[in-house]
């Protein structure tokens, strides 16, 4: 009896842990469902885009399967098309596509079965985007106990994400959740031009970064709260953080303003945006003290204004937070800081690589 195709090994459903074995992984899902969240270095070749998929979306409820299917079957045949015209053009006989979509349904079934008509060897994700879901999660989860983690805590302006780069530089396994977040984690965090990710963006390059890890070896991580921006940081990892070892960064009030000024003098770009984000601490700080913040704000006078954040604000709520939040805050390691120059952070950096190597 003849071997039919969906029987010929090489095609059998790939997993998630089979992604290295292939020359390209493409989504094709929808440009709109491939921004929320995709797999790293997977490419979006969309089989329908949003539009399209809104389309065969309302006629399937208006009139069913069958008519759907037709109308959204030229869709497919001509984005197929194109991507055979365009994305693919170059692609050698022996190239080797893993093509996935929501649930490793219709959309890239069809992608995959043109793609094999011309003679690659394109295999289907699994589950699709969905079992990638899972296995994030599920990582996260696995990994998160294994973590030897310390934490590196510090008054706001005691530089502690420019600390973890120096020690990322040094060779050292950092974790930089802000950089998971597009999102500085303060009050006024925002990055000018840069969205946040959605929380799955943020949890799959979270796991990803865990991918690369020696669980062997020390992970720095900031100090953070459970939210960062508008991202909610994974519930086992806020855990474990609470629970490690802390090194504290102290800087004296001068040294901290100093590298405020530079680290977010592009808050002076758009005075009105700044003014409008401290209408939040009214009812915390009270309408005289914001209203006098937003004026600095609209003048661009960030030094009285940063200064006043930091000793009405932040400070006076640091160590409080922190003794809340971690439980070997009374056991911490201190790392003096006496500016916060680049010299300053590097030897910031090194002071702390002493201090694991001490023990």
């Amino acid at each position: 009896m003849p071997m039919r195709e969906h029987d010929n090994p090489r095609h059998q459903p790939t997993r998630v842990a089979d992604l290295h074995r292939f020359d390209t992984v493409i989504d094709a899902r929808s440009p709109s469902e491939f921004a929320l969240d995709h797999i790293p270095g997977a490419i979006n070749c969309p089989v329908l885009d949003d539009e399209e998929r809104r389309i065969v979306g309302t006629i399937y409820k208006q009139t069913g399967a069958f008519e759907a299917r037709r109308v959204g079957g030229a869709m497919v045949a001509a984005n197929l098309a194109r991507h055979l015209r365009e994305r693919f053009a170059e692609q050698p006989a022996n190239w080797r596509p893993l093509v996935y979509c929501w649930r490793g349904g219709l959309r890239s079934g069809s992608m995959v079965t043109w793609l094999r008509l011309v003679g690659w060897d394109a295999q289907q994700l699994a589950g699709g985007y969905k079992s990638f879901r899972h296995h994030v999660l599920a990582q996260i989860e696995a990994t998160v106990p294994k973590l030897r983690l310390k934490v590196i805590c510090g008054a706001t302006g005691s530089a502690k994400t420019r600390v973890l780069q120096a020690l990322a530089a040094r060779g050292e396994q950092v974790l930089d959740l802000e950089h998971c977040a597009s999102h500085k984690g303060s009050l006024l965090g925002a990055l000018p031009g840069v969205p946040q990710p959605s929380q799955k963006q943020f949890e799959t390059r979270i796991a990803t970064c865990f991918d690369a890890l020696d669980l062997s070896r020390t992970l720095y991580v900031e100090g953070e709260s459970a939210r960062i921006g508008r991202l909610s940081v994974p519930i086992p990892l806020v855990a474990h953080m609470r629970t490690a070892a802390c090194i504290e960064i102290q800087a004296d009030a001068a040294a901290r303003l100093d590298y405020l000024l530079r680290d977010y003098a592009y808050l002076g770009d758009d005075r009105e945006a700044l003014a409008g984000q401290l209408d939040r601490l009214k009812e915390m700080q009270g309408k005289a003290v914001v209203q006098r913040w937003q004026e600095w704000a609209l003048q661009g006078d960030l030094p009285p204004l940063f200064a006043e954040l930091m000793a009405l604000h932040y400070d006076p709520h640091y160590e409080r937070s922190q003794a809340r939040h971690f439980e070997k805050w009374p056991l911490r390691q201190q790392v003096a800081a006496p500016d916060l120059t680049d010299k300053g952070i590097e030897a910031v950096a090194d002071a702390i690589l002493q201090l694991n190597a001490a023990g």
